[in-house]
């Protein structure tokens, strides 16, 4: 595992992906979602990797998460929140 790199995200750019956020506690899991990359940042603290799908949304995950990465998935694992974020390129958009 190592930490959010940037660099590591280059390829989901511009990618259709599947988004979601696992909670490892056995909650409510929220669907996956099948979104468009459009812009990968850090927030303006610092302290969160946003991942946005157009201006307004975005996936904050927090820059302190451990990172497991491939070429076609990315997964951050928050410690503190015990929430897992999951991105994998998929075929196209449709939902």
């Amino acid at each position: 595992m190592e930490v959010i790199n940037l660099k590591d995200l280059e390829g989901f750019m511009s990618t259709p992906v599947e988004v979601s956020i696992k909670d490892h506690q056995g909650g409510d899991q929220a669907p996956s979602l099948k979104k468009m990359v459009e812009n990968i940042g850090l927030c303006p603290d610092q302290t969160h990797l946003r991942i946005y799908f157009d201006k307004g949304k975005f996936v904050a995950v927090p820059v302190t998460a451990t990172v497991t990465h491939t070429e076609n998935e990315w997964v951050a694992f928050d410690h503190s929140s015990e929430l897992e974020y999951v991105m994998r390129k998929v075929e196209n958009t449709h939902e």
